[in-house]
């Protein structure tokens, strides 16, 4: 069943007397609901891992729509990766007038990582040589090359966010300047 379905209950209407009873029509609106969303007969959701999770293995347990908890297992060596999606078959919805055929439950996965400077440096040394080696690289050399720092991007002071001068709308408010003008392309 879908949001919109329409359920038709021939000649169940009113019923009088020598009058034909007419239809009872029912028309079906899907609720949201606050951890499940729906597409078809899938369900669909999100959980969050700590990083720990994600590369380690997990085990958590989500309530059905049916009052059921599924424990829901992944063991370790199985890395699940930020935005992955995984499957769990024949928990979504049943199919119409299919009741034991059921769509398949996705939950997508986000990975919580730990804060900044969560470990000191002999740590981090020793989780480096747990993890999978870094690619190697080689850095170019010459007058041309400059190295450069990341730093966390704050939106709102981003070039494009920010003001100049001569963005001012002041002079609307002056009139006589004339409409404005654009450069012509070449």
């Amino acid at each position: 069943m879908k949001d919109g379905q329409r359920i038709t209950f021939r000649g169940e209407g009113d019923q009088l007397p020598d009058i034909e009873p007419g239809d009872v029509i029912i028309i079906l609106q899907q609720k949201e609901h606050e951890l499940f969303t729906r597409n078809d007969n899938d369900l669909y959701c999100t959980n969050n891992l700590s990083l720990t999770e994600a590369l380690c293995g997990f085990q958590f347990t989500l309530k059905h729509l049916d009052g059921r908890d599924l424990v829901i297992n992944s063991p370790p060596g199985v890395v699940v990766s930020p935005g992955s999606v995984r499957c769990v078959v024949g928990e979504g919805m049943p199919f119409y007038r299919n009741p034991f055929e059921k769509g398949n439950l996705l939950v997508r996965f986000d990975i919580t990582f730990p804060p900044e400077n969560f470990a000191p440096p002999e740590d981090l040394q020793k989780l480096e040589k747990l993890l999978p080696p870094r690619p190697k690289i080689e850095i170019p050399t010459g007058e041309d090359v400059e190295e450069v720092d990341l730093v966390e991007f704050d939106e709102s002071r981003s070039q494009g966010a920010r003001r100049e001068a001569y963005d001012d709308d002041d002079d609307d408010d002056h009139p006589g300047h004339g409409p404005r003008v654009q450069c012509a392309h070449q």
